[in-house]
């Protein structure tokens, strides 16, 4: 159906091109309106409500109407709308969050940089890990160590570093330098082989990676690796057992560093306040955005260790300056928005809440969806989940992508009031927002439960699946 040619619908189609589209078919389908939110509800431009079960694109924290926030935005915006960070200037709301973020820190940091997205951060974190090696005399040094199926972001850089398809088809990436290396997907359910327990599947993939590091020439060549606590885009990938210890024994080993890319599992989504604590990781840099503002305003931050503070130091002294930032690197606004994030996550004592929470969605998503008969996997941690479709559960067989059950099943949960984005293999994630009630969480899953029954009539009627 054309929307009225006045319509938001139309006037969007005319004039916006959205990321993350199939910009052809955009053109027919048109967009979904969203007007405001209301805790873990948003509204379109209908009236029609949806429970946002991905918290917007995994952030959204706090829900949609934090008046705390808002109060925190318009009185920063009052005395001090913006001001930058070059050339050794500065504001308090930086030097709060700064100091604040390196206080929660999981392991010792030194220093924290502001950017705006997890992409930027990320993107920033390579630039200073090869500009660190250079001023310290090691020029040959600069290859990095992702996963397949890992999401990084989507500068060209932070794209190469991603391990997803989409992301490198026509964008000529990853950046065909040699320093971009891409090993195993820590998947246990599809890439372990028969038989293998967990913790023999992680032994495997530590060995690999050490082969892989060895291959690309060693603590020589060999600068960083890095990882997300629960792989994100990638299909809500949680790692197996005493994986990281394992790969973070072969990093000490060649004199590597760990970058944990804690963009969508830092401050509670786990069940812990950094995904490197729910698994025993001990970053060198890390990187952070989204729940970090409840995404109210952008604003991204890398902690980085002393290790690395002291290469750029010597660098900058060396050049005359750190050649690199952004306008609105730690922008007042959006730093004090930062600021009142992490005190409501205090004193809601928000890790405590998606624990008890979190082990509610997780024994839920697995009791109802675990013996569907379109469900091969149901995976998660804390308030992140997946439930990943199966064409035949016995062989843990996806769906023709040509048959599009996942963007169906998100179709139908519109429908139904629930907001949900298919990934990888046709999972289907779930991360609300952290501030989400046992009853909503019941809510949302019964919305998805008549939705994913829907779906399997629909392709049990196209003898797609055995239902």
């Amino acid at each position: 159906m054309t929307p009225p040619r006045n319509s938001n619908a139309a006037r969007d189609i005319a004039n916006v091109l959205h990321p993350y589209t199939d910009a052809k078919a955009f053109q027919q389908t048109g967009p979904l309106v969203i007007t405001r939110g209301k805790g873990v509800k948003i509204y379109d431009d209908q009236g029609k409500e949806y429970i946002e079960a991905l918290a917007g694109l995994w952030c959204a924290s706090l829900g949609f109407d934090n008046e705390r926030l808002v109060n925190a935005a318009t009185e920063q915006m009052r005395k001090l709308p913006f001001y930058h960070s070059f050339t050794a200037k500065s504001h308090e709301p930086m030097i709060d969050l700064a100091e604040m973020l390196i206080e929660r820190a999981p392991s010792k940091m030194s220093k924290v940089f502001f950017g705006n997205s997890g992409s930027e951060a990320n993107d920033s974190a390579l630039k200073m890990i090869w500009y660190m090696n250079n001023a310290m005399g090691k020029p040959n040094k600069k290859k990095v160590f992702a996963r397949l199926k890992a999401y990084h972001g989507i500068t060209l850089a932070a794209a190469s570093l991603t391990g997803l398809p989409a992301n490198h088809k026509l964008f000529d990436a990853p950046i065909a330098n040699g320093r971009f290396i891409h090993v195993g997907t820590p998947h246990h359910y599809h890439e372990a082989k028969p038989g293998e327990s967990e913790e023999d599947f992680a032994t495997r993939l530590a060995e690999e990676l050490e082969a892989k590091i060895i291959a690309e020439g060693g603590a020589d060549e060999c600068a960083a690796f890095w990882a997300e606590p629960v792989m994100g885009a990638g299909g809500v990938l949680v790692p197996p057992k005493t994986y990281f210890e394992k790969v973070q024994a072969v990093l000490k080993k060649y004199d590597m560093l760990f970058v944990a890319d804690e963009v969508i599992c830092g401050f509670g989504r786990t069940g812990s306040y950094w995904g490197s604590q729910t698994f025993n990781i001990q970053p060198d840099v890390l990187v952070c955005a989204k729940a970090l503002s409840s995404s109210y305003l952008p604003i991204s931050a890398v902690m980085v260790n002393e290790q690395v503070f002291q290469g750029i130091a010597e660098g900058s002294s060396t050049v005359g300056t750190w050649g690199h930032g952004f306008t609105y690197s730690g922008h007042p606004v959006a730093a004090a928005v930062a600021i009142e994030t992490l005190k409501i996550y205090d004193e809601t004592k928000i890790v405590d809440h998606v624990a008890e929470v979190g082990a509610h969605m997780q024994a839920e998503l697995r009791k109802r969806f675990s013996d569907h008969p379109i469900v091969g996997e149901v995976r998660g941690v804390g308030l992140i989940g997946a439930i990943e479709l199966s064409a035949d559960k016995a062989a843990k067989k996806p769906f023709d992508p040509a048959k599009k059950a996942g963007p169906r099943l998100c179709k139908l949960g519109e429908e139904n009031g629930v907001i949900l984005r298919a990934m990888a293999n046709d999972s289907m994630g779930f991360s609300p927002p952290l501030v989400i009630t046992k009853a909503e969480v019941t809510e949302m899953l019964d919305r998805v439960a008549k939705s994913l029954d829907a779906l399997a009539v629909e392709l049990r009627r196209e003898s797609i699946a055995a239902v």
